[in-house]
């Protein structure tokens, strides 16, 4: 049975995800509006500054990943599974989900995908 202290860890968990949720939909819209008035503003001058048109929507692409990854633990915690790692079934470090609170595996089985997800060197360097 869920101890009452821990449900009220998940209810603290939970409002700082709707918390986050909010915060990344109005800087998205913050940057969506901006990307509108460059358009408007350079539509008569030529081009508009490319590097930091380029440069808002990367960061609205970023920011639209990461909604995405709240809203998906959001439901995770609908669901009951909240909290554990879903490659190795294993409970998620709570500093961790303080700290990054859509995080859905655990330290050890992410640096594991971000390492499977490097690229390697073909050449060893002492060839080189």
């Amino acid at each position: 049975m869920v101890k009452e202290k821990d449900k009220a860890k998940l209810r603290e968990r939970i409002q700082q995800l709707e918390l986050e949720r909010n915060q990344t939909m109005a800087e998205m819209e913050r940057i969506k509006a901006s990307l509108r008035y460059e358009v408007e503003q350079d539509t008569e001058e030529g081009d508009p500054d490319i590097y930091e048109r380029e440069k808002s929507l990367a960061l609205l692409q970023n920011l639209e990943h990461k909604l995405e990854s709240i809203e998906y633990a959001l439901r995770l915690a609908e669901e009951g599974v909240y909290g554990i790692c879903e490659r190795c079934g294993q409970p998620i470090d709570p500093a961790r989900l303080k700290a990054l609170p859509h995080a859905t595996h655990c330290i050890k089985c992410q640096t594991e995908l971000e390492r499977q997800a490097r690229p390697t060197l073909r050449t060893p360097l002492t060839e080189l």
